[in-house]
């Protein structure tokens, strides 16, 4: 079965860098514009969201997931439940926008956790093992008075704002630690900054680049970053120790990694997914790729 998948496309301008997102929609399945990678629990799933719901990657195989075929944004995992933002599929009875939604069944059906009608979360991460739900919200809400970093701890009862001091740039990724529910790493356009309490204050990690994609190791030990800085980078830094480690990427021309994602189960396979529309698969660490989808084609 074949099966297309697109992802953002990226344009990089010579002095600029990261210049335009776009996406061409495709016929085959319907899916554009990729806003997450994910492992189902047992590892053997992974899944991308899009505009018309999941596909899925699993035995060497592409398909379309069970469930409405919504159009997801923020998309994120935890040990048991995923979590997502976006826009309801035609016909499924749920408010537009979608504010926080959560299921419980791998996506085959999804309950709202409040601010459906209000926001569209284009930034949202979830903790592995905790309760811990982070935002980047565009504008000020009936449950969040300002634009701006927030959290919940309880699946949304109750929105935390956080005053995000020290942080530089426009944000395009968010990441939260899979065990340490105060500590999560935001990548901007002026670099990669890590907090350990709940976003209050934040330090960079990495600067000078725009970082583009994060996340955590499940050993809560390193952060996977992805920049670029005039060429695509992807490393992955300790936590605690300030040392970086570079990894070599596939070939990418006018590309970069938009998203990164680990294994639970297999804890060194790895799979990214790039702006150009292609994903990856590494099961030695991240050190060799195996091209899996091809600018949104997939066997």
């Amino acid at each position: 079965m074949k099966i297309r998948l697109v992802v953002p496309q990226i344009m990089f301008a010579v002095l600029l860098g990261l210049a335009a997102l776009s996406a061409h929609a495709q016929s085959t399945v319907g899916l554009t514009h990729a806003h997450g990678l994910a492992y189902s629990a047992d590892g053997k799933k992974l899944m991308i969201p899009s505009h018309h719901g999941l596909a899925i990657y699993e035995a060497g195989k592409w398909s379309k997931a069970p469930g409405p075929e919504h159009d997801y944004m923020g998309f994120a995992a935890t040990r048991d439940r995923l979590y997502s933002s976006g826009h309801p599929a035609r016909g499924s009875g749920l408010v537009n926008p979608f504010g926080v939604i959560r299921s419980k069944d791998g996506g085959k059906t999804w309950e709202q956790l409040g601010l459906e009608g209000e926001t569209d979360f284009h930034l949202l991460a979830t903790g592995w093992n905790t309760n811990a739900i982070y935002v980047w919200n565009p504008a000020p809400s009936s449950r969040m008075q300002r634009a701006g970093l927030h959290y919940t701890l309880n699946d949304g009862l109750l929105w935390r704002p956080a005053a995000a001091a020290g942080l530089r740039g426009d944000p395009h990724a968010i990441a939260a630690h899979p065990n340490e529910a105060s500590i999560i790493a935001i990548a901007t356009s002026a670099g990669v900054f890590l907090s350990r309490d709940h976003g209050e204050k934040f330090e960079a990690v990495m600067s000078d680049l725009q970082g583009l994609g994060l996340h955590f190791d499940l050993d809560g030990d390193h952060v996977w970053i992805s920049a670029f800085d005039g060429a695509p980078r992807l490393a992955r830094v300790a936590l605690g120790a300030a040392s970086v480690e570079q990894f070599v990427l596939p070939p990418l021309t006018r590309d970069a990694v938009a998203y990164i994602a680990q294994n639970p189960v297999s804890k060194d396979e790895y799979a990214i997914a790039t702006f150009g529309r292609n994903v990856y698969l590494s099961r030695d660490g991240a050190r060799n790729w195996v091209r899996i989808a091809d600018r949104g084609r997939g066997d």
